[in-house]
């Protein structure tokens, strides 16, 4: 299985390259469109991306900025991905507010995916069945081979129609709010940003085990490869030919 993956010597050199990748696939997409999408998750690693981001001199006025998933947390609380962006990356870098869709974390699950799904929609102008297609997607990856909020064993990654969802995850107690697969798959550039040896052997598991989303997530998009480019540090990628 080929897979498009660069290796750098530090979780901050990843980071850099993964954030110059996103600034390209945004200023190709400008080329096109005169408003744009991206998508971003949260994580150690993804801060230290938006400090990057952070510090380029984009003008992100034609940016519009979502979000993979979101813990089932207030806007100010340690967990939620949105406030960690919104420190790392928005706030420094003058982000326009009107421009963050963020995911409503504080509401009931069900509730919050709901009207996701309806910003989603009209952001988008969807039609009945159809899906966004975002320019790029930020993906992380996690020590269980999930990504977004989708799991090992979670029914919805065979889910290719729907857009988000709320799911319960039996490991951490918890209500999330995630993109479906469907939409990942459609994403029109998609960079998986991943760091640190606790990521090495589920990363030899998605790229060379048999394909198995169900069991290692992150496979979602592996046998297609395409417009996916994994950015790894020298730990993650050492179980990797």
């Amino acid at each position: 299985m080929s897979v498009n993956w660069y290796a750098y010597s530090t979780p901050d050199d990843a980071a850099a390259h993964c954030a110059q990748r996103i600034l390209r696939d945004l200023e190709t997409a400008l080329d096109a469109r005169r408003a744009v999408s991206l998508a971003v998750s949260g994580g150690s690693t993804p801060k230290l991306m938006f400090g990057h981001l952070a510090r380029t001199r984009f003008d992100w006025r034609q940016v519009h900025l979502f979000f993979v998933d979101e813990r089932c947390v207030g806007p100010t609380d340690a967990d939620s991905n949105y406030r960690m962006c919104l420190e790392a990356f928005i706030q420094p870098a003058h982000f326009p507010a009107s421009h963050v869709h963020r995911i409503e974390g504080e509401l009931a699950p069900d509730e919050a995916a709901r009207r996701y799904q309806t910003d989603l929609a009209g952001f988008f102008d969807l039609k009945d069945g159809e899906l966004p297609a975002f320019d790029v997607i930020h993906r992380g990856m996690g020590a269980d081979a999930h990504t977004a909020s989708l799991f090992p064993g979670e029914p919805l990654i065979n889910d290719r129609e729907g857009i988000c969802a709320a799911v319960w995850v039996p490991k951490l107690s918890k209500y999330r709010v995630t993109l479906l697969p469907g939409v990942l798959l459609n994403a029109r550039h998609t960079v998986v940003l991943a760091a640190g040896s606790d990521k090495a052997e589920p990363l030899d598991q998605v790229f060379n085990a048999e394909h198995d989303p169900l069991l290692y997530p992150s496979q979602i998009d592996t046998p297609h490869g395409r417009n996916v480019a994994w950015y790894l540090d020298r730990a993650a990628a050492a179980k990797l030919d």
